[in-house]
């Protein structure tokens, strides 16, 4: 009997400590379908322009047909799932007045799908695509503007990804939202991210899609493996402590941000490994903008994935053509089979987030001029044990790993504290883990 018992504790342990992966999330990946995705582009490119202050009576043209046809998306989603998303309308009024991008005073309207956690109701990993377009001037919208992959493409991703996902139930929530306002300054993801510290969300992030579906690039580069994840360093509204701190025990590179783009990137690695995931330590584009900023400014986590290589004669561009040069975000420079890959890489990381218990609020570290490594944190519901994560600092990925079990503290001999950076993940039942949690208290 004791011989049975040390076989099973030692493939429970093998389990947990090496790369575990879930049938469930190839189960995910096999159904994200391409041609879904390019029949919802294609509808959307269909109402012409989706410029926020377009039209909003027409049934057929502008930004209040397709917001409804989106909304009624969700909804047909959520009845073959038996109601299991709520669906409902988010807004704020804009006005003219101090605002440069802001032709008229008008409504800006988001739609939002919540699929509700099974444990953690009040926790959300959130989707975000972008309902609105532009042509070349912001202000004039009553041209076409079809915006296929700026962003119809991420939209329909989102949706695709609802599609998905609604078939499981998960611990904790999802969101699937299409943003609007965020040619003009942002301001869908503002409105919401605002309800959602208004309402008291507990947001484990946001993984903002914009732009998912080019692979050719401007300069003539051709790839569609490689995609971007965007993350900002350090949260925008730390405190001065924070920063004081920072200076001596690290972390300039490890807010919580950069820990949602280092999951995302090692989910892609482990599930998808024929994909590229290219992790850019920078906010956004140079001197540019997402619908995650918002989200950042109020302090929760947020990303933007994106295709690697854009081509800027195709986007925010009238339709037209000069010496040769065909201007105009249409529908046939989308390659929806990349965008299927995007959208994928999306469900996969949800899933898992949805999936896995809540990470350590609390992680303490401790070991200065020892020759070891000290740790303690506070245990979370739902986790059947902890996974201590380090690297050397200069690399962008936790390369090292060691699971501990059920425990709250624990002790990495030989391991000199100087010398790397360290984290904490909670792992789950069927092994799924919590984003690793940077120290942010010292053990003396």
């Amino acid at each position: 009997m004791k011989k049975i018992y040390l076989v099973i504790s030692f493939l429970t342990f093998t389990l947990i400590t090496t790369a575990q992966t879930s049938q469930k999330i190839y189960d995910i990946i096999d159904a994200v379908s391409a041609e879904r995705i390019e029949k919802d582009i294609q509808k959307l490119v269909d109402f012409g322009t989706r410029n926020t202050f377009s039209d909003t009576i027409s049934e057929t043209r502008g930004i209040g047909a397709a917001r409804r046809w989106i909304k009624s998306e969700f909804e047909a989603i959520s009845s073959d799932c038996k109601n299991c998303l709520d669906v409902t309308y988010q807004k704020d009024f804009v006005t003219k007045e101090g605002n440069k991008r802001v032709p008229h005073d008008a409504w800006i309207v988001n739609v939002v799908a919540i699929q509700k956690g099974t444990k953690y109701p009040n926790r959300y990993i959130i989707m975000s695509g972008d309902i609105d377009s532009r042509g070349s001037d912001t202000m004039e919208f009553t041209k076409d503007a079809p915006g296929a992959n700026d962003n119809a493409s991420g939209m329909a991703g989102t949706i695709e990804a609802a599609r998905v996902l609604s078939k499981y139930k998960f611990e904790n929530s999802i969101v699937y939202v299409g943003l609007s306002g965020e040619e003009q300054g942002l301001f869908g993801g503002s409105g919401l991210a605002k309800y959602a510290k208004a309402q008291g969300w507990d947001i484990i992030g946001i993984l903002n899609n914009d732009m998912i579906g080019n692979i050719k690039g401007v300069d003539g580069v051709i790839d569609n493996r490689t995609f971007r994840i965007f993350s900002e360093p350090v949260p925008a509204n730390e405190t001065e402590r924070e920063r004081t701190l920072r200076r001596f025990y690290g972390g300039e590179v490890d807010g919580i941000s950069r820990q949602l783009a280092r999951y995302v990137h090692k989910t892609v690695k482990t599930y998808m490994p024929e994909m590229n995931p290219m992790m850019v330590y920078r906010l956004d584009r140079f001197g540019r903008g997402g619908h995650h900023r918002p989200f950042n400014d109020l302090g929760f986590a947020g990303i933007r994935i994106m295709e690697a290589h854009e081509n800027y004669v195709q986007q925010h561009q009238d339709i037209r053509e000069e010496n040769g040069i065909k201007y105009g975000d249409v529908i046939e420079h989308v390659n929806f089979e990349y965008a299927k890959k995007l959208t994928t890489v999306n469900a996969i990381n949800m899933a898992n987030l949805a999936w896995a218990p809540p990470a350590p609020k609390t992680v303490a570290i401790g070991g200065i001029v020892e020759p070891s490594v000290k740790f303690k944190w506070d245990k979370v519901e739902g986790a059947i044990g902890y996974k201590i994560y380090w690297r050397d600092t200069t690399s962008p990925t936790w390369d090292n790993s060691r699971y501990v079990g059920d425990v709250s503290e624990f002790m990495l001999d030989g391991i000199v504290i100087d010398n790397y950076f360290f984290g904490i993940a909670s792992v789950g039942k069927d092994g799924f883990e919590s984003p690793v949690v940077f120290p942010n208290k010292i053990i003396r």
